[in-house]
Order: structure tokens, then sequence, then C-alpha cells
């Protein structure tokens, strides 16, 4: 992804918005890298749980990081789509994806980009080994039609999938984020229809792809049943905490290809600090950072 050049800084300071993000790898990837690109930083949590606040608070943290001079913030669960109406502007790709999980403050406010596409779009292209072919790619499953589906859909589609199934537990998000799809990629298939709808789809599924809290360390459980995966899918899980869901674990036993939250989380945090610090961070030593202090294996 492109980024807007900013003035030089020698050091930054940022933070990451959600619930139940007390254990997240972001901190300890953001400052390891800015230091390593020679502007240390400080990165900070803001746990809604931990600050009493609701998710619709998110629009009070933003504006209180910009009066104390941070360069931005990362915006994870659930508050990817909530913040939107307190930002000043928007990149092409958020105001595309109705989704933000990084706002950059600068001198004309506080505008808001999405990084989570380019992130698992990269993702996806080196998590593979051999990579995914276009019979990979003919029909694919997203789970989960909240900001991480739509921005994950926006990548999959971008990436070559010819027809995807949208499904969420709320069927009327799962038919706005399908339209949405279909009208930015009109040569493509782009389908929705509830969580009832799987049965029907994934057998003839070449990829699933998971995008809903379900499997969280705060969210436990299958977000589907493990009798609807078989042998011939990829899966994978965006979720990064734990890196093994029970998605992931159902899959693998089935001799599925499967893919961690891991690479996404990395390449999206690399490309946000290139839009708040203006220097493009090594993704490849960000990897590896990442398998080290999570003791993962090479993807």
């Amino acid at each position: 992804m492109t980024t807007t050049a900013r003035p030089a800084i020698t050091s930054y300071r940022a933070g990451l918005v959600g619930a139940g993000i007390r254990g997240s790898f972001s901190p300890a990837l953001h400052e390891h890298e800015a230091a390593t690109l020679g502007v240390p930083g400080r990165y900070e949590i803001l746990d809604l749980g931990e600050l009493g606040a609701p998710p619709e608070d998110v629009g009070r943290l933003v504006a209180e990081a910009r009066a104390a001079g941070w360069q931005g913030l990362n915006i994870t669960h659930p508050c990817k789509q909530l913040v939107l109406p307190y930002l000043d502007a928007l990149s092409p790709e958020a105001e595309a994806i109705e989704a933000v999980n990084t706002v950059v403050f600068g001198p004309n406010g506080a505008t808001g980009h999405n990084t989570d596409w380019s992130g698992f779009a990269r993702g996806l292209q080196i998590g593979f080994p051999g990579g995914l072919d276009e019979a990979d790619l003919a029909t694919v499953v997203l789970l989960g039609a909240g900001g991480a589906g739509a921005a994950v859909g926006h990548a999959l589609l971008t990436s070559g999938v010819r027809t995807l199934h949208v499904t969420d537990r709320e069927p009327a998000r799962a038919a706005h984020l399908a339209r949405a799809l279909a009208a930015r990629f009109p040569g493509h298939t782009v389908d929705h229809d509830g969580l009832g709808s799987l049965p029907r789809k994934l057998p003839q599924a070449t990829g699933l792809v998971q995008a809903t809290p379900v499997g969280m360390a705060g969210h436990p459980g299958m977000p589907i049943p493990a009798e609807l995966l078989h042998e011939r899918l990829w899966v994978v899980d965006i979720i990064n905490r734990p890196l093994r869901t029970e998605l992931l674990t159902a899959a693998g036993a089935l001799g599925c290809r499967t893919l961690d939250g891991g690479p996404m989380l990395v390449l999206q945090a690399a490309d946000a600090i290139a839009l708040f610090t203006g220097l493009r961070p090594d993704d490849d030593r960000m990897l590896a950072d990442f398998r080290r202090l999570t003791g993962s294996p090479d993807h």
C-alpha cells in the first residue's frame, strides 16, 4: 500500500483501542520495529474493559490521543466501524471497506486507514507453501461481515477469488457487505446468507476464512460445526490469540492446509507503522520477530 509522506520524526507514540486486548503482540511488534528504524516508539494498550469504557467511547479515546500529541492509533474489535463518525477523513480503501483499523493524526485532523486488507492480502500470498492457485481461489466462504470481515472480503477479491460467499449470524450485515463488494468487484460473484447456509455452501467451497471473534481467548469455541469441514478446503483463521484456534486444529486434523492470524497481524502492523512514521518497515524482519515472540513456526 502507498503511504502519505510525513515530516521527519525522532520518536513516536501510538496505541491500540479494543476489548480484551491486554495480551496483544502489537506493543512488542511496534516498539521493536520502530526502534530498529531509528524512531523509538511507545505503544500503549487502551483496553475498553480495563478502562470501564463502552465501545462507543472510541471517539473520546481518539480525541484524547490526538490532544496528547500521539502519531496515531490502531483500532480493533469491536470499534472498527464505530470509530468512523469521529474521524475527519478516510483513505479511499477505508471509505470503500467502511472500516478503520489505523487512525493517523496530522495537521488536518484524524484520518482513518485500513491496513487489515493489505496485511491479509500479503499474508495470504506468503502463508501457504507453494501459494494458492486459480483453482484454490475458485469459491471461498467468508465467516463474518463486521469490520474485519469487510477488510478480508476486499482482500480476497483483490487476490483473485472468483466466487465469494459472505455469511454472518446477522443476515442483514452479510447482505450489506456482499452488495458493497459486488459493486466494487463487478467481474466476480458475491452472494450472502446466514450461517444456516453453510451446510449447502461449504461442500462446494475451495477455501474458508474465519473473521469473527469466535475462537479468541475471550470467545472460545468453534464458529461452525467441525463436521462441515472437508479435506479439500484451505482454512484461514485471522485470530492471533490463540494462534492455533479450535477451528484450525479441527481443520488440520482433516488434512486441510491452514493459516493462522499471525501474518495478517504482522503485515497490517507494518503498514500502520509506515503510516505513523513515514518509514517503511521490513516485513521479513517483523515476521521473524513475531515468530521469536510466539515461538511459532515459519509461514
